[in-house]
């Protein structure tokens, strides 16, 4: 039986009181911004099933404006660099190689202000003080090398800013201070170590003026607001990242701004217009904030007010800063957008994001934590079944992607879609999750299905012991680093799981490292230290390389991939999928040729996330035990 029947077999079987379609759907309006004088919205709308850009004047009664005419992948990435232009970010297929496009406020103009091919664009800085302006960072003369370009948004011209040029020791990001001169840059030193570099004026010769491992973290954010310093996220001398004050001509910490000692700060937010910060942010089992300025404190309580039982925040504002873009979320609702008037306090709904999601049928997600073998605590989450009792249920565990990321509570339409259908879902975030301090993170290191593997199996036993899960009855769903720990799941436990679902993961730690994506090149040495060298730990990358152990898997899978997905090659589901097939293990594969890592196209969405509950629907949803 060939694949496409197969999948269709599965999609086939796919039920529940909800429709894939409404999960999964791009939304009518969403990620909403205001131009900086204040008088248009924009917004993503779906415009022949894919995400465009819409302009309305606010207060009119006009229709909105279509000003982008993009109908074979969804823009996901766009901003205002003006009153009158805007600009969005898309790639071709899911290659990841990005261009800049620009578009008029009245829909003319449409333009690729980035036109090369194989080169990959990324904003550095978008100049908000700059009319017509932006820096904007290419691999244009070196696949492996980004390099600062001015860029005139009206005519186009590139004018490059400064040279990237010494492979072995790339700079691998730039600071501009307040005015638009780049005079920070980081850069890999030797593989394995960062040089903070600093120059005064852009006349001025670079210097290095700090050298960190780079397991230690110094990353400046943005200049203190007289151009002299400049704030930092640091984990220098702590175990946890804090935001800092640090003196970068002299390479020294001045203050510290905020710490907290439990988990790593991620963020720092400041007011453009009145120069001053504004709060820090941090992710425990949710998105916290510790705010720093009253004004921002007092804006955030009014909007509490009206909408304090979901989480609340602010995605844009005019220069003037007296209206904002607000978005509310919950684990169990995808929220609304609004618009909030701070001269008249008035606050305005602007859409529902996914209003054919009803939050009462939806289910909790719930923090959990657990002991790890070794002793370590596994903060994670548990979402049950609407309604259902925490006993003897069928489960399926997900671990993250990264692996090097975190998961955190909010609305996931995977988790929701899996509890609708029946199973009990456990997300957790093993050693190397981000967010948890240096000593945690470097706990991962070379321990690919080695103790990364055991902190998912633990959290799989702790359900067990608790009663939580029919153990004929787990499965397991990952998709990139996730993908790995499923199929490594499957192969290195291969009694403690049901069935499972690869999503664009890594079988071959060898492969992968060889087909990383020539920008990912600079960073190989580092690679190496957290995942393995193919040299020298080239016995250990063979042991916890999946695809070699595909004798050891048991149980009924599903593999799916992106054609040109240019972080997991092809040939990682490839070479999975004839291994199990030449072991004479039938396992349906797959593919969709326009996508690269994770399905970008609604309608490709709508095929995978059917076949996957068609697939659990056949395997998983077994007598109980």
């Amino acid at each position: 039986m060939d694949d496409s029947t197969q999948i269709a077999q599965l999609v086939a079987l796919d039920n529940g009181t909800i429709k894939v379609e409404d999960f999964f759907r791009n939304p009518e309006r969403t990620a909403y911004r205001i131009s900086p004088n204040g008088e248009y919205l924009s917004y993503l709308g779906s415009y022949q099933t894919r995400l465009n850009v819409f302009v309305q004047k606010i207060g009119s009664s006009d229709k909105p404006v279509r000003i982008t005419n993009q109908t074979e992948r969804d823009i996901v990435a766009y901003f205002w660099a003006n009153d009158d232009k805007l600009v969005y970010m898309q790639d071709k297929g899911g290659d990841e190689n990005d261009h800049i496009y620009i578009a008029n406020r009245d829909g003319s103009g449409e333009k690729d202000l980035t036109p090369f091919d194989g080169v990959k664009a990324e904003i550095i800085d978008n100049l908000e003080d700059f009319d017509n302006e932006m820096i904007v960072g290419l691999n244009k003369r070196n696949p492996q090398l980004f390099e600062p370009y001015h860029l005139d948004l009206t005519t186009g011209e590139l004018k490059l800013l400064a040279e990237n040029t010494d492979v072995m020791n790339p700079i691998s990001g730039w600071l501009t201070d307040h005015a638009g001169k780049i005079r920070g840059a980081t850069q890999i030193s030797g593989g394995v170590n960062v040089n903070l570099l600093y120059r005064t004026t852009e006349k001025d010769t670079f210097k290095v003026v700090a050298t960190t491992s780079f397991k230690e973290n110094l990353s400046p954010l943005f200049f203190t607001f007289d151009n002299k310093y400049v704030y930092a996220l640091s984990n220098i001398g702590r175990d946890k990242d804090a935001v800092v004050k640090y003196d970068i001509a002299n390479g020294k910490e001045l203050e510290v701004i905020y710490e907290n000692p439990e988990f790593d700060v991620s963020g720092l937010q400041y007011s453009h217009k009145r120069k001053t910060l504004t709060s820090v942010s941090f992710t425990s089992w949710k998105r916290e904030q510790k705010f720093l300025d009253k004004e921002t404190e007092q804006i955030y309580n009014r909007l509490n007010r009206d909408l304090g039982r979901y989480e609340v925040v602010i995605t844009g504002k005019n220069k003037n800063e007296d209206k904002f873009t607000i978005r509310t979320y919950s684990d169990r609702s995808l929220g609304a957008f609004y618009l909030y008037d701070l001269k008249k306090d008035e606050l305005t709904k602007l859409a529902d994001v996914q209003p054919d999601l009803k939050e009462e049928d939806m289910a909790e997600m719930k923090p959990i934590t657990y002991q790890t073998r070794d002793g370590l605590t596994i903060h994670g989450y548990l979402t049950l079944p609407k309604g259902v009792e925490a006993k003897n249920l069928p489960v399926v565990v997900n671990p993250h992607g990264g692996p090097w990321h975190r998961d955190s509570w909010g609305f996931n339409p995977e988790i929701q879609l899996l509890a609708n259908r029946g199973y009990a879902v456990f997300q957790m975030n093993f050693r190397g999750s981000t967010g948890y301090g240096r000593k945690f993170w470097e706990a991962s290191f070379k321990q690919w299905g080695q103790k990364m593997q055991d902190d998912i199996t633990d959290g799989v036993q702790w359900l067990i012991k608790e009663g939580i899960a029919d153990s004929n009855r787990i499965a397991i769903y990952g998709a990139s680093y996730g993908g790995y720990a499923t199929l490594a799941g499957v192969t290195f436990t291969p009694d403690l799981y049901t069935c499972a679902v690869d999503y664009v993961g890594v079988s071959n730690l060898f492969t992968f490292l060889k087909t990383i994506p020539p920008y990912w090149k600079p960073y190989l040495e580092m690679m190496y230290e957290m995942v393995g060298n193919p040299e020298s730990d080239s016995a250990m990358m063979a042991a916890a390389s999946p695809v070699f152990h595909v004798d050891k898997i048991k149980v009924p899978m599903l593999i799916v991939q992106g054609a040109k997905d240019p972080r997991v090659n092809i040939d990682e589901a490839d070479q999975m999928v004839k291994a199990l097939r030449e072991k004479g293990i039938n396992v349906p594969y797959l593919v969709k040729e326009n996508e690269g890592h994770g399905f970008q196209n609604e309608e490709n969405r709508f095929e995978f996330y059917k076949a996957m509950s068609g697939f659990f629907r056949k395997n998983l949803l077994k007598k109980e035990s």
